[in-house]
């Protein structure tokens, strides 16, 4: 909460407090950015405890009125150790790949053979890297006449987040970026080599 970007932020999310409505937002990483201070969860409810400040006040006003009217639901990046949080990651490359407007792009670009496997490695389930990753690619893809992307177009592109200034490492704004060697196969992935001929997963 140092930058002016983030007390704008805050001021207008106290301007929406005194609206009679109900507001649904989404953020990166809430906990650490410092906009409604450090949460605990609580294991008997799940749900994040904000515990009250002791004397800190923001432009004359409590932040334990924004901290007590919000609930914080935490979703986390997507996983790949079930065969429903697979499917629920294909699903996503799918609603990705329906974006894309390359001109050789054909269904199932993202979302088929080994394909999700690589992305999932490359982006380890976290969205923004994942988004990084496919426009960057995107862009090579146009720029080489290839117009659709691949595995080996992909390893020609370096997800690098360091030089980018509006991003603060201190408010958790720069995540891990996964290495791009690839892990060793393990053999027959069912998820995939069982989908219909629709892409559906059996």
């Amino acid at each position: 909460m140092h930058r002016a970007d983030d007390q704008d932020t805050l001021d207008l999310i106290r301007a929406f407090m005194s609206m009679h409505v109900t507001l649904v937002l989404v953020g990166v990483n809430i906990q650490a950015s410092g906009l409604l201070r450090e949460g605990l969860r609580d294991a008997a409810t799940g749900q994040w405890t904000l515990p009250p400040a002791s004397s800190r006040r923001v432009n004359g006003l409590e932040a334990t009125q924004t901290e007590r009217r919000f609930d914080l639901v935490e979703l986390g990046p997507f996983r790949y150790d079930s065969p429903a949080n697979i499917a629920a990651w294909v699903r996503h490359l799918t609603g990705v790949e329906n974006t894309l407007r390359l001109l050789d792009a054909g269904p199932g670009m993202l979302s088929t053979g080994t394909m999700p496997e690589y992305l999932y490695e490359r982006a380890s389930g976290v969205v923004g890297l994942l988004e990084r990753l496919i426009e960057d690619g995107c862009r090579e893809a146009m720029d080489c006449g290839q117009e659709h992307l691949t595995e080996a177009l992909l390893d020609t592109i370096a997800i690098d987040l360091d030089g980018s200034p509006a991003r603060d490492a201190a408010a958790g704004e720069i995540p891990f970026v996964p290495s791009r060697k690839r892990a060793t196969k393990q053999g027959r992935n069912t998820v995939f080599d069982d989908r219909g001929p629709t892409g559906e997963v059996g």
